[in-house]
């Protein structure tokens, strides 16, 4: 049996390598877990907002990029569903949609209304509430359906809470 060594200045070269990829500071860091949580208490501390409170009744009208679309209100009542997930029911008085099941995600002050009614008419609803927690100012995409009933259109608005 044979045995092979490595001379010295290939095992420094591997070392070498392995500490310009790695890092110096990264072998001498505190374990994976120690680093992490204080990462994460770094970053919780300094960029995160605390999510806006969105449960409620919220209505208000919204505004077509289109001249000649007309305007459309839009109430939604936002509740958390049995799996603690915010939904909104929504009622519109819209030629291109008619109540939509809404998922809502809200991140910080960010709010987004997604969902669809029965007839496959889709909406988009992203926006910020405002500092009181009273105001959404919102832009909209809504994508009618395969029936063509209703093109793709967009716009402005708010919903007020109620």
């Amino acid at each position: 049996m044979t045995s092979k060594t490595f001379p010295c200045p290939v095992l420094f070269l591997s070392f070498s390598l392995l500490m310009t990829v790695m890092g110096a500071s990264y072998l001498c860091a505190p374990g994976p877990a120690g680093a992490q949580s204080k990462q994460a208490a770094s970053a919780a501390g300094s960029t995160q907002q605390p999510a806006a409170e969105i449960r409620g009744t919220w209505s208000g009208t919204f505004f077509s990029k289109h001249s000649n679309v007309a305007s459309f209100t839009m109430t939604v009542v936002i509740n958390p569903d049995s799996r603690g997930r915010l939904i909104g029911s929504s009622s519109l008085d819209s030629d291109c949609l008619k109540g939509a099941q809404l998922e809502v995600t809200v991140t910080g002050s960010k709010v987004v209304l997604a969902g669809s009614d029965d007839e496959g008419d889709n909406i988009t609803v992203r926006g910020t509430v405002d500092k009181t927690g009273t105001l959404l100012k919102a832009s909209y995409i809504l994508n009618g359906s395969a029936t063509g009933r209703c093109e793709t259109d967009g716009g402005t608005g708010s919903l007020a809470r109620r």
